[in-house]
Parts: C-alpha cells; sequence; structure tokens
C-alpha cells in the first residue's frame, strides 16, 4: 500500500474518491485525504444506510427496512483507482455492512453475483455500453443556437477542442472509448465504451460520466444525463450490449437458428424479451423515461427482436466482417436514469433465465414495429411501470425483494413529486440529477 500511496502523490493527487450510484440513478461519492487510502480499502467509510434510497432531487425515500437508524461502509480497491482531476483519484465502490458482509443493496456486489451465476452456467458475459448525453451552457440551456447537423463535420469539429481533451483523459484515465460523435439531437453526443467482463463494464459507465462531465467543465459547458433534457426533444439512451459465450464459442453465432443463433443464445434473447415488462421499472422507470421512450423515436419501445432494428427493444448485431466484437445484442430502451449495475444484473439475469428455462425465440420483427399487427408498445406510464416492478414474482427473484422496494420506493417519490407538472418543468428540474 505504501508504494501505491507513493505512486499517487508522485503523479499529484491528494484526495482519493470512492462512488456509489443510488437506486435512483445518482452517483454519490465521499472523499479521503490520500493518507487514509488503506483505510478506504480495509474499513471503508461509514454512510447512512439512506444513501441507497436517495432521490433525484435530494429527497430521501424511506422504507420500513431503511430509516434514520444504522450504518454501513463504502469501500474501495486500490487496485481501481484511476486519476480523474488534477490532485483527484477515483475508485467504484462497493456496500458493505459494518462486519465486512456485502449491504443487500449494494447493486455492483449484485452484478458480480450475476457475473457469477454466468461462469457458474459454463458462461462468459462480456457487455459493452453506449452513452448519450447533451452538451448545456453554463445556465443549463443548450451549448449552442445554430443549426443543429446530425453526426455532421461541423457540429463535431465546433467541438473539437473538448473532444481531443475528453479522449485524452480517457486514456490517461484507461477508460477504453471505442468511438465517439455527435449524435442526431440538438448539441447530443455519443460514446461507445469497449465491452467488457459485466462488473467492469458498469464501472467503464461511471467513470466515463465522470471523464465527459470534467472534460466538458474545462470547456466552458456542462454534460446532462437525463433521457430528456429539453421538453419535445431527442432523449438520451444508455444502450447496454450483450454477448455469451461457453466452451464451444459463442451463443449468439456459429449455429443453425436465425442469423446464425445458437440454441442457447435464441434462448437468452426469449428470456430478455420475457422480462422487459416486469423489469422496465429498473431500465427506464424515472419520471422523464416515458417521454423518451415512445414509438418513432428509436428507443426500442416495442417488446419485440430484429436484426439491426433500431425501434425494437432488443436489436440483433450479427457476426459479420463489419462487426469486430462478434454478434450481440443491444438493449436499446435502458436510459441514463438507470442504476448501470441494476441495469447489467438484470440483462444478464434475464438472459441467463432464458436459456435456464429454454425458452422459444419469438418471431423476428423485420420492420417498424409500429407498422406490426398486432405488436403494442410496452406500457411506459410510470404508475404502469412501477406497479408492475413492484408486484412482479420475476423482479424480485433476479434482483432480490429488497432491491425492487428500493427502486420503487425512490421512483414512487418521483412519482408523488413530478407526476402532476408539465414536462417541461420536469426537464428543467432533472436536467442535471444523473451528472457527473
Amino acid at each position: 500500500m505504501t508504494l501505491e500511496i507513493d505512486d499517487l502523490r508522485a503523479a499529484g493527487v491528494e484526495i482519493v474518491a470512492g462512488s456509489l450510484t443510488d437506486l435512483a440513478g445518482v452517483t454519490r461519492a465521499k472523499y479521503v485525504p490520500l493518507r487514509r487510502l488503506p483505510s478506504f480499502h480495509s474499513a471503508g467509510m461509514g454512510v447512512s444506510p439512506s444513501w441507497s434510497v436517495f432521490c433525484v432531487d435530494s429527497g430521501i425515500a424511506f422504507t420500513p427496512d431503511i430509516g434514520v437508524v444504522g450504518d454501513l461502509r463504502i469501500r474501495i480497491d486500490p487496485a481501481d483507482l484511476q486519476v480523474v482531476e488534477d490532485g483527484v483519484a477515483w475508485a467504484p465502490a462497493s456496500l458493505y455492512d459494518q462486519y465486512g458482509e456485502p449491504a443487500p443493496l449494494c447493486t455492483r456486489t449484485l452484478l458480480a453475483h450475476a457475473e457469477q451465476a454466468a461462469a457458474s452456467s459454463g458462461l462468459t458475459a462480456l457487455i459493452g455500453a453506449e452513452l448519450e448525453c447533451t452538451m448545456l451552457a453554463p445556465d443549463t440551456q443548450h451549448a449552442s443556437t445554430e443549426p443543429w447537423s446530425p453526426y455532421g463535420m461541423r457540429t463535431s469539429l465546433d467541438r473539437s477542442a473538448f473532444l481531443v481533451d475528453l479522449m485524452g483523459a480517457a486514456e490517461r484515465a484507461g477508460l477504453v472509448i471505442d468511438q465517439l460523435h455527435t449524435e442526431y439531437g440538438h448539441d447530443q453526443l455519443e460514446v461507445a465504451l469497449a465491452p467488457t467482463t459485466p462488473v467492469a463494464a458498469a464501472d467503464a459507465v461511471i467513470l466515463a460520466r465522470i471523464v465527459i462531465g470534467r472534460a466538458a467543465a474545462r470547456h466552458g459547458l456542462k454534460i446532462s444525463f437525463s433521457p430528456v433534457p429539453f421538453a419535445g426533444e431527442a432523449g438520451n439512451g444508455a444502450h447496454l450490449h450483450l454477448s455469451l459465450a461457453d466452451d464451444d464459442g459463442p451463443v449468439l453465432s456459429g449455429g443453425g437458428g436465425p442469423h446464425g443463433m445458437r440454441p442457447a443464445g435464441q434462448s437468452a434473447i426469449a428470456g430478455v424479451l420475457a422480462t422487459l415488462p416486469d423489469l422496465l421499472g429498473l431500465y427506464a422507470g424515472s419520471a422523464l423515461s416515458a417521454e423518451r421512450l415512445k414509438p418513432g423515436n428509436w428507443a426500442g419501445a416495442a417488446q419485440c427482436w430484429g436484426l439491426e432494428n433500431r425501434e425494437a427493444a432488443v436489436r440483433f448485431i450479427a457476426a459479420t466482417p463489419g462487426n469486430p466484437h462478434g454478434a450481440n445484442v443491444e438493449l436499446k430502451l435502458i436510459d441514463p436514469s438507470a442504476n448501470p449495475y441494476l441495469a447489467a444484473a438484470a440483462f444478464l439475469r434475464s438472459a441467463l433465465r432464458g436459456i435456464e428455462l429454454g425458452m422459444q425465440l419469438p418471431a423476428e420483427v423485420s420492420g417498424d414495429p409500429a407498422q406490426t399487427a398486432n405488436l403494442q408498445p410496452l406500457p411506459t406510464d410510470q404508475r404502469t411501470v412501477l406497479k408492475t416492478l413492484q408486484t412482479s414474482a420475476v423482479a424480485a427473484e433476479l434482483l432480490t425483494p429488497a432491491v425492487i422496494e428500493g427502486v420503487a420506493a425512490v421512483r414512487h417519490h418521483e412519482l408523488v413529486t413530478y407526476g402532476d407538472l408539465p414536462t417541461d418543468e420536469i426537464c428543467r428540474a432533472l436536467r442535471l440529477a444523473w451528472s457527473c
């Protein structure tokens, strides 16, 4: 540990941050002086159990099991530390009780258990993430007022100093960005991260939000990870890509099924599709999620799958020469209000459940789901989504009753606080809620 502290001090580090992402999808941190790094690792720093049920607006959604009494510890692994700002090193934290046991609402541990469950089934899982966000002016309005050109050279080169700084900061922080570009929405940016193991993938999402936000600040910008920063405009997604392999190779390619899927791959997709209504409150359950999750928004509002179908909830990407990462499935309906550890755990667990039960893959939807007979969009009203989540035996089975109770509590707070407000007011209130 002494050598690690000496190395960090030589790099100019003075304080160390450890962060948790709560059930409302907000990332919160504690800091210690560098000399206390050994304690942050071994004993951890004390936090109230209410950290798990903090809400997007700083409210606290107490539950029958979480009140004003008690204490937990957040602990980091020094091996995970990355320098994210001059003088500041960061690492993802896990939540423990005072006796060193993982806390029931530690979503990072929950994802680690899902990763272990895959390994116990003889499967290796890789997850890649795409982050969409919106660049803002210091007053949180649009960063630019001139006409926007999606994916345009002008719109990207106008921000080239920021993009260059962002890429350099990512490299220094050990964050592997595969690509970035300006997106369809006004002042929108998308960053695609390289696939890695599930816990590392969720850690990378948080690191990416930090790196993007700090680079933007150096260029006089703020960053919104709201599902819908501005009423009536394009929303931000937080898509996750999943691939699975066993001893015989990838399960989504090399077989005789649709687009080369093997039977296990077909069942994995079937499992993801079958649980979408139950788990939508985890993937896109915020007060703003329904504003994004609509047909025509390329947000995956339909409970179906299709090859390269960007309107389907599950987009299949086949193994082709143009796909260097191999066959995978993209869950498009996830938005940035979701806790990435929880979203990844739900995604992986539902795929494993499909394989375990030998589920049959539904027929592919090859066109616009809105034009497909008898295929209705997922019900996205927040009240309906939360009721389904709370009463779902499958959600409780996959992610524990305690987690479902906590998520329902923080989202119910949003429903009560914002449910009757005009959308533009909710957008203004929550524009920076999920920013790092």
